[in-house]
């Protein structure tokens, strides 16, 4: 299915000391889509360094700032072509996974697949192995698990919100990876920019998980088409997909994301609203 989205990127920070920054908001290079047109504009004086990592195509910029007013911009226009959803796609013995997709199969800050394997194991152990019995996992979380805003926080891990039974898309995108890879199937946090039904749009924090020699995408929470997924890059959880990782004193005043799933291009944004709703990282 190929498609295009155009996306902008609006952030505000207030810097109080001087401080680093590790940012990620710029679309991934990736073989599912094709970063047609994009502009990164930050406040002046700002000398930013680029870097990515050509094993997962995610993208950091890094530079210092401060103490003052920080604005960053990210403009984007995306061409993605996604392969249709197999729902035949076997599991894949783990003999046979790849050595670059092994980490993905193991526990990790905030996917501990270690404690919740009997849980798993009860829950998931008799489905058929393969693409039902993971897109069953994401039923299980959707019927069970609460998308509530407020109950869950930066280190909130997937045996938290397990027991808790709500959180927002993070918290969902973390179980389904700690029940996946308590089954023995790898499976990794996707964090991106799509156009949700209802504003405000925000980051957005789904899986993909190994199927028949393949990455596969799945969305527990089904906020939005998971086709339409936009990637800024992939992780073992949250703690590698941060959009924003900051070394100092500060605070963030405004924040803003445009998606148009239909490549118009994003409007200028005069009136600041606070879009902190379903935040991913």
């Amino acid at each position: 299915m190929a498609s295009t989205t155009a996306l902008r990127c609006d952030l505000e920070y207030e810097i109080f000391s001087p401080s680093h920054f590790m940012m990620q908001i710029q679309c991934a290079h990736s073989p599912d889509q094709y970063v047609a047109q994009e502009m990164l504009t930050l406040s002046q004086g700002v000398q930013v360094r680029p870097s990515w990592d050509a094993g997962t195509g995610n993208r950091v910029f890094r530079f210092d700032f401060g103490p003052g007013l920080l604005k960053v911009r990210y403009d984007a226009r995306v061409d993605m072509l996604r392969l249709p959803i197999d729902t035949s796609l076997p599991e894949v013995d783990v003999t046979d996974v790849p050595d670059a997709v092994v980490p993905y199969l193991m526990p990790s800050r905030f996917c501990e697949s270690d404690t919740l394997s009997a849980d798993a194991q009860s829950l998931f152990g008799q489905w058929p192995r393969g693409y039902q019995r993971v897109a069953a996992i994401c039923q299980w979380i959707r019927d069970n698990i609460d998308y509530r805003i407020g109950t869950s926080g930066a280190t909130t891990s997937a045996m938290d919100v397990f027991r808790d039974r709500a959180g927002v898309c993070r918290d969902f995108a973390h179980l389904h990876i700690a029940f996946c890879r308590a089954l023995n199937i790898p499976a990794r946090l996707v964090v991106g920019y799509v156009n949700f039904a209802e504003p405000p749009q925000d980051f957005h924090a789904v899986t993909e998980v190994w199927l028949g020699g393949r990455w596969v995408m799945f969305d527990p929470t089904a906020l939005a088409p998971v086709e339409e997924v936009v990637r800024v890059g992939t992780g073992r959880d949250a703690k590698d997909m941060a959009f924003a990782t900051i070394y100092g004193a500060m605070q963030m005043t405004y924040m803003h994301i445009q998606v148009n799933a239909d490549g118009s291009p994003p409007l200028d944004n005069p009136d600041p609203v606070q879009a902190t709703v379903r935040r991913a990282t």
